[in-house]
C-alpha cells in the first residue's frame, strides 16, 4: 500500500476527531481535570487496602516468629539440658520414620499394663496441670490414649514437660514409653483403662498453624441440660466445611470403616450367588430417570448426562449374557433438595440379575444380602460402632430371621388404620407415593407391631417407578417393584424391568423420553434378552439410617448437595512477587520507612502486568515511576506525544493517584501529549468518565481459556508425520548458550524472509526477562530448528502470553500450530488458566466514551478501510484456529489531542520494516 493510499482516510480521520485543519495538532490538548481523579471515596478504599494488607502481613510475620520462637525455645532447652536427656526429645528432621507397635493392638488389652510401647500418632490434646506434669491424648485413627509427661529426675527435666505441652495439635510425634493403669478411669480417651508414661517424644511431622476448627474442637459432645440428650458443638454445615478435621475424627475414621465393611460384604454375598463386577460409565447420551433429575454436561460440544444410575447399562450387561453382575459406583441426582437425607452425588449399591420365573428371585437373594450386611457388621466393626455410639446415640437395629413383605395396599392400610394423615388431613392413597413423614410413621406402626426396623413393602404404583419398571400382571396399575426400609426409611429400590422391547418404547414414550436417543440400550432389547430383575442401594443411606448420623452428610466422605461447590468468592490474589506489592510499598513509603527499594518493572509485570506491558522490556519505551507507589508506566515519545502503553503497572485501587501523577508530570515536566494505548475497560472508565477523554477500541486482547482450547488436530498430525518433535526447556535450568545462538540465527532467517509493512508493539528480543519467560521449540527429524516459542509470565488473573510465536523458513506444515498447542497445554499442566496472544485488529472499530454521531460513524467507516487495505485481521484469523475470545483494549485521547499528527505518530510507531 502506497503511503498516498492513506491520505483520504487520515484526512477523514482528522476532520472527525476534533480537529479542523491539520495545523491545529498545535494547539494544547484538553487533558481534563486532573482534579477529578481525587476521590475521597477511593482515597478510603485505598486506606482500607492497606491497612488489610498490612494486617495480613503482620499476621504472617507473626506467624513466621512464633515458629522461629519456638525452634529457638527448643534450641535452648535443648542445649541447657544433659545431652542423654536433651536425645529423648525434640524435632526429627528426617523423612525416614521408623517402623513402630499399633496403639489399637497394644493398648486394647487392660493386661498388657507395664509393656513397653513405641507408636507414631497425632497430637489430639494437650493439657497442663504444672510446670512437671502435663497430659498429651494421642490420637491414632479410631483411637485415642492418654499420655502423661511427668518430670522424673535424670530422665524427664521441665524443659522435655514444657517442650512437650506447647506442642501444637495435630503434628505427628514419635513416642516410647510404658503403658500403666491410670489412676481412675480416663473418660475423654476411647481407651479408658490405660495410659501411656511418656519416656520420650520426637516432633516428626510438624503443624506450622493451627487447623480452622481443630479435630478435638468438631468431635466433641456435651450432655443438654433439658433434654439430657448429647450434643455435638459443631454443626454439620461445620463438619462439611472443616471436612478435612472432621474425617481425622474417631467417629469419622469408624464411620468410613464401617462404609468400607459393607462395599466388602455386599460384594463377597454377591460373589458367592454368582454375581460379577462390572463398571459402567457415569456419561450417559439420555436421561435414564427424569429429566428434571438430572446433570447436563458439555460433552465436546454435544450434551450428555451424568448416570442417574447404572440402571441402562446394568440392563445391557444382562443382554450380553452376563446372567448376573454388580456394581459399586456414583450416582448423581440433579435434585435442588437441602435436606437431610438427600445428596446430589451418592454411592450406589447396584445389581440385577436374569430371572427364571419371578421377580421375587431376586428379592430374596438382595435379602439375604442385606441381612448379611447387618450381621457382618455388628460382628466385625463392634469397636467402631461404641466408638459412634458416644457422639450419635442410638440403639442397634433389630430385625427378623424371615423379612416381613408387605405389598403397598396393605402397608397404606396399616398407615391410614393408625390413624395418619397428611397436612391438608387426608388419607394416604394406594396410588400415590409415600411422603417422607408418611414412611417415618409407617415404620413406627411396624417396629411397634412386628418388632423390627428391616421390612420390605412390594407392588409399588406404576405412577411413581421409571418407565422401564415391569407392569404387574393382574394389576397393571401397580408394578413388579419394592422398596426396602430400614428404621421407617427407604434404603433400596428394586424390581423387575420390561424387557420387550416394543413394551419399552411404548412406555418411554408416556414418560416423555425420546426413544432416538436411546438407540443403543433398546438395541439390547431388540437383539433378545430375558427378563430380569435388580435393584439400587443408597449406601450412605444404610450408614446414616443404621448408626442414626443424624444427617446423610455425616456418612458422605465428601458430601456433595445443592450448596455444595459455591462460586469461589474474589479471594486476594497471592503475588508471585509479595516484595513488589505496590500496596505494601505504599504503606512503607507513607510511614517511612528506611531503605525502601522500588520494584522492579520485570516483576510488577509478574504482579500485575498483561500482554502490552511486556513491550516496556525494550529500549525505546521510557519507565516512569511513581514514589509513592512504587508503580510504573511505560510509554515511548514520538513526535512530542507520549505514546502510553497499558495498564499501570500497580495495584488497581492505586490507577486513579498513579494516573492522576502521571498525567501531571507529563504536562508540568515533559510538554508532552499523551495517547494512551491498548487499556483495559477499568481505565478506559478513569480516562473516560473522569477525564472527559475519547475512546475507542479497534484492538483486542485475544485470549484462550485454556481450559477450553481447541484442538488443531490435523495440523499436529501433520507436523508428527514430517517427524517434528517439541522440545521445552526445564524451568530450573538457564538456556544452553549453543541453543541460543541456534535460535538466534534462525530469527535472522526469519526476518530476511518477512516482506511488507510489519505493525508490532515490541522487538523481538527473547533472552531479556529470562526469570519469567518459558521457552518451547520445534525440529525437524534432520535437527533444524522449525520454529520458536516464548511464553511470558503475567498477572495471576492473565496467565501467560505467547510473546513470539516464529515459524522459520522451511518448517514443515502444521509446525507452529503443533508448537503453539504444545506450548498451550504445557501452561494447562503447570495450573495455569489464562493464556494470551496479545493485542489483535478488529474488523470493525468499537467507540467508547465521547464519541458518538456522524463523527463516530465516519471514524468507523474510515477505520474499516484502513483494516482492509492493511489485512490487519490476519493474525487473529490464525489465533481464533486455538479458540481466542477478544477482550476489548482501548485507544484514549483528550480532546483536540489526535489529530492527523497524532495519527500519523502513531502509524509511525506501529510500522517497522523487518
Amino acid at each position: 500500500m502506497s503511503p498516498g493510499s492513506f491520505k483520504k482516510p487520515l484526512l477523514a480521520l482528522n476532520r472527525f476527531i476534533g480537529h479542523q485543519s491539520a495545523k491545529n495538532h498545535m494547539t494544547k490538548p484538553k487533558i481534563g481535570n486532573i482534579a477529578a481523579l481525587d476521590s475521597e471515596r477511593e482515597e478510603k478504599k485505598l486506606k482500607k487496602a492497606l491497612e488489610q494488607r498490612v494486617k495480613q502481613d503482620e499476621k504472617e510475620e507473626e506467624r513466621r516468629s512464633f515458629q522461629q520462637r519456638r525452634k529457638e525455645e527448643e534450641e535452648r532447652a535443648l542445649s541447657t539440658d544433659p545431652p542423654e536427656i536433651a536425645a529423648r526429645y525434640g524435632t526429627k528432621t528426617s523423612d525416614v520414620l521408623v517402623e513402630t507397635d499399633s496403639v489399637q493392638r497394644l493398648a486394647a488389652n487392660p493386661d498388657n499394663a507395664g509393656k513397653q510401647i513405641e507408636f507414631i500418632a497425632r497430637i489430639h490434646h494437650t493439657r497442663s496441670l504444672s510446670s512437671k506434669l502435663a497430659f498429651i491424648v494421642f490420637r491414632e485413627q479410631i483411637e485415642t490414649i492418654q499420655g502423661v509427661v511427668a518430670y522424673k529426675e535424670g530422665h524427664i527435666t521441665e524443659n522435655f514437660v514444657r517442650w512437650a505441652e506447647h506442642l501444637m495439635t495435630e503434628s505427628h510425634v514419635h513416642v516410647k514409653g510404658t503403658l500403666q493403669r491410670p489412676p481412675e478411669e480416663v473418660k475423654g480417651c476411647s481407651i479408658h483403662d490405660l495410659e501411656v508414661l511418656v519416656e520420650s517424644m520426637h516432633l516428626v511431622v510438624p503443624v506450622k498453624e493451627h487447623l480452622p476448627v481443630d479435630v478435638f474442637s468438631i468431635d466433641h459432645v456435651e450432655m443438654d441440660e433439658e433434654s439430657h440428650q448429647l450434643e455435638s458443638l459443631a454443626s454439620t454445615r461445620v463438619r462439611v466445611a472443616n471436612r478435612l478435621a472432621y474425617l481425622r475424627t474417631p467417629t469419622a475414621q469408624s464411620i468410613f470403616r464401617i462404609n468400607s465393611g459393607i462395599c466388602s460384604i455386599f460384594r463377597s454375598v454377591l460373589e458367592g450367588h454368582g454375581f460379577i463386577e462390572i463398571h459402567t460409565p457415569k456419561l450417559m447420551p439420555a436421561a435414564t430417570e427424569s429429566g428434571a433429575e438430572v446433570f447436563k454436561v458439555n460433552y465436546f460440544g454435544r450434551t450428555a448426562f451424568l448416570a442417574q444410575s447404572p440402571q441402562l447399562s446394568k440392563q445391557l450387561s444382562i443382554s450380553a449374557d452376563f446372567g448376573r453382575v454388580f456394581e459399586i459406583g456414583p450416582v448423581f441426582r440433579a435434585e435442588d433438595s437441602n435436606t437431610h437425607r438427600h445428596l446430589t452425588e451418592y454411592t450406589g449399591l447396584d445389581l440385577e440379575m436374569a430371572i427364571n420365573s419371578d421377580y421375587h428371585e431376586a428379592l430374596n437373594i438382595i435379602d439375604d444380602m442385606m441381612k448379611s450386611i447387618f450381621k457382618g457388621i455388628y460382628t466385625r466393626f463392634r469397636r467402631e460402632i461404641e466408638i459412634i455410639k458416644t457422639r450419635f446415640p442410638h440403639e442397634d437395629l433389630v430385625w427378623l430371621e424371615k423379612t416381613p413383605v408387605f405389598t403397598f395396599k396393605e402397608a397404606i392400610a396399616l398407615l391410614n388404620e393408625s390413624g395418619w394423615t397428611d397436612d391438608h388431613g387426608k388419607p394416604a392413597s394406594e396410588l400415590e407415593d409415600l411422603s417422607t413423614r408418611a414412611e417415618i410413621r409407617l415404620g413406627e406402626v411396624i417396629k411397634k407391631k412386628y418388632n423390627t426396623d428391616y421390612y420390605i413393602i412390594d407392588k409399588f404404583p406404576a405412577s411413581v417407578r421409571p418407565f422401564y419398571t415391569h407392569p404387574d400382571e393382574e394389576d397393571p396399575r401397580f408394578t413388579n417393584s419394592f422398596d426396602i426400609f430400614l428404621r421407617g426409611q427407604e434404603i433400596t429400590t428394586g424390581g423387575q424391568r420390561i424387557h420387550k422391547p416394543d413394551v419399552l418404547v411404548e412406555r418411554m414414550k408416556k414418560a416423555g423420553i425420546e426413544p432416538f436417543g436411546m438407540q443403543e440400550y433398546l438395541q439390547g432389547f431388540e437383539y433378545g434378552v430375558l427378563p430380569h430383575a435388580g435393584c439400587g442401594i443408597g449406601l450412605e443411606r444404610i450408614i446414616f439410617l443404621m448408626l442414626n448420623l443424624g444427617d446423610i452428610r455425616n456418612a458422605s466422605l465428601f458430601p456433595r448437595d445443592p450448596k455444595s461447590l459455591p462460586e469461589q468468592k474474589a479471594e486476594v490474589v497471592r503475588l508471585p512477587h509479595p516484595e513488589a506489592d505496590t500496596i505494601r510499598y505504599a504503606y512503607d513509603f507513607e510511614h517511612g520507612y528506611p531503605n525502601l527499594e522500588m520494584p522492579t518493572v520485570e516483576k510488577l509485570i509478574a504482579n500485575y502486568g498483561d500482554a502490552t506491558n511486556t513491550s516496556w522490556l525494550d529500549d525505546r519505551y521510557h519507565v516512569w515511576r511513581h514514589e509513592p507507589t512504587g508503580a510504573a508506566i511505560g510509554y515511548a515519545e514520538e513526535n512530542g506525544y507520549a505514546l502510553v502503553m497499558g495498564n499501570p503497572l500497580c495495584d488497581p485501587r492505586q490507577y486513579n493517584i498513579v494516573i492522576r501523577d502521571f498525567l501531571k508530570h507529563m504536562r508540568k515536566q515533559k510538554d508532552l501529549r499523551p495517547l494512551w494505548l491498548l487499556v483495559s475497560a477499568e481505565i478506559e472508565e478513569i480516562l473516560g468518565s473522569k477525564l472527559g477523554w475519547r475512546t475507542l477500541s479497534c484492538v483486542a486482547e485475544e485470549r484462550v481459556t485454556i481450559a477450553d482450547a481447541k484442538k488443531v488436530a490435523k495440523k499436529e498430525r501433520q507436523a508428527e508425520d514430517a517427524g517434528v518433535i517439541i522440545k521445552e526447556q526445564p524451568i530450573d535450568e538457564p538456556v544452553p548458550e549453543e541453543l541460543r545462538k541456534r535460535i538466534d540465527k534462525r530469527i535472522e532467517d526469519w526476518k530476511a524472509g518477512r516482506t511488507g509493512r510489519q505493525v508490532h508493539i515490541t522487538e523481538v528480543r527473547p533472552w531479556v526477562d529470562m526469570e519469567h519467560r518459558r521457552y518451547l521449540w520445534a525440529e525437524t527429524k534432520e535437527g533444524e530448528i522449525a520454529a520458536f516459542c516464548v511464553l511470558h509470565k503475567l498477572s495471576p488473573q492473565n496467565g501467560y502470553q505467547i510473546k513470539f510465536a516464529l515459524d522459520f523458513p522451511d518448517s514443515p506444515n502444521g509446525t507452529i500450530e503443533a508448537l503453539i498447542s504444545a506450548s498451550i497445554q504445557m501452561l494447562a499442566k503447570a495450573g495455569i488458566q489464562h493464556v494470551t496472544f496479545g493485542a489483535g485488529a478488529l474488523p470493525e472499530m468499537v467507540t467508547g466514551g465521547n464519541l458518538d454521531g456522524i463523527r463516530a460513524k465516519i471514524l468507523s467507516k474510515t477505520y474499516r478501510t484502513v483494516a482492509q487495505q492493511l489485512r490487519l485481521v490476519q493474525k487473529s484469523e490464525f489465533r481464533e484456529k486455538f479458540g481466542t475470545k477478544n477482550d476489548l483494549v482501548y485507544i484514549c485521547y483528550p480532546f483536540m489531542g489526535l489529530g492527523v499528527s497524532g495519527t500519523r505518530t502513531l502509524i509511525k510507531f506501529f510500522e517497522d520494516e523487518m
